[in-house]
């Protein structure tokens, strides 16, 4: 971690259009997200848990339900309420795939994964010839600048998640500090 206070830091131009451009493009994701959601008749936590779900599961990285938990944000408890409903309707199963037979794997079912890529197919029309336009040099920058934000995002939550506070944060209402 760095001593960089990023609100009283002087910005260059560049550097803030970087960062509108990633704040565009997360709500542009969120958006697409939500049609998903439509396209697959769930509500939008539901889709973007199959999206992860499905993600992880083609890159080779199958999750967890609590690692799933950590990506979207729910409590284990939600996060199970959530699961059940993904296997009810036949989108995922949860499988004891590793050694430890307590550990449990998310996957995506084939009708689902085949289902989210139809989506892809007919939604990522525009997003594809965009990537399939740019020069490999300029893929090549965007992918390290992305790679280094996405670590010192990851960098970031690690240390929230270790501090639970802010340094300089009053305990909550009704609760003494030690």
């Amino acid at each position: 971690m760095t001593d960089l206070d990023p609100l009283t830091s002087e910005w260059a131009p560049e550097q803030i259009e970087v960062m509108q451009r990633l704040r565009d493009w997360a709500i542009a994701f969120g958006e697409l997200n939500q049609h998903l959601a439509s396209w697959m008749d769930l509500p939008g936590s539901d889709a973007l848990a199959l999206g992860r779900i499905v993600f992880a599961a083609e890159s080779g990285t199958p999750l967890s339900p609590a690692q799933l938990s950590r990506q979207i944000g729910m409590t284990s408890g939600a996060t199970t309420v959530l699961l059940n409903r993904l296997e009810t309707a036949g989108h995922i199963h949860r499988s004891r795939e590793s050694s430890d037979r307590r550990r449990v794997t998310l996957r995506p079912t084939p009708a689902a994964r085949e289902r989210a890529g139809r989506f892809l197919a007919f939604a990522g029309t525009e997003i594809a010839a965009t990537l399939r336009g740019a020069a490999p040099g300029e893929l090549r920058g965007a992918a390290d600048l992305l790679a280094r934000m996405t670590a010192a995002a990851t960098e970031a939550t690690e240390r929230l998640a270790r501090e639970k506070r802010l340094p300089d944060a009053s305990p909550p209402p009704g609760r003494t500090g030690s």
